[in-house]
């Protein structure tokens, strides 16, 4: 049997030399993980539509949504991801938890404090990579 695809989209906040991660609420699938803001696309949007709203309903903020910084595709056990991740940054508003359990701005060296969900491991290592080629 095929595994149904989810279409993804999430938002790369970056503020001051840090980027915005967003702990999942424990009663969803991966409970308490770290992960970028955003969300599935629903039928009749475009994905950045979809980034907005989800920014919106998870954050109580308008981002304005920039190019694609990566795409992975993941597979879970019931289920495949595909997720773009977008540059974004905050156009109006101040992040507010209404439905993660926790906000943290952190450096591309932090990342390894983090637990995060497994669709979002390649896109971490780029951030990275993409931060210490900065450094040279």
């Amino acid at each position: 049997m095929e595994k149904r695809l989810v279409e993804v989209v999430a938002a790369l906040i970056w503020r001051d030399g840090r980027f915005m991660i967003c702990r999942r609420p424990a009663h969803k699938a991966c409970g308490l993980l770290w992960e970028f803001v955003g969300g599935k696309v629903e039928p009749g949007e475009n994905n950045a539509e979809a980034l907005i709203r989800e920014c919106r309903e998870e954050l109580d903020i308008l981002v304005s949504v920039g190019a694609p910084f990566m795409s992975v595709t993941h597979e879970y056990p019931d289920y495949t991801v595909h997720m773009t991740l977008y540059e974004a940054s905050i156009a109006d508003g101040e992040p507010r938890l209404l439905e993660h359990a926790d906000i943290r701005w952190i450096t591309p060296e932090e990342i390894p404090l983090y637990e995060f969900c497994p669709a979002d491991r390649d896109i971490l290592l780029k951030i990275r990579q993409d931060a210490g080629s900065r450094q040279k």
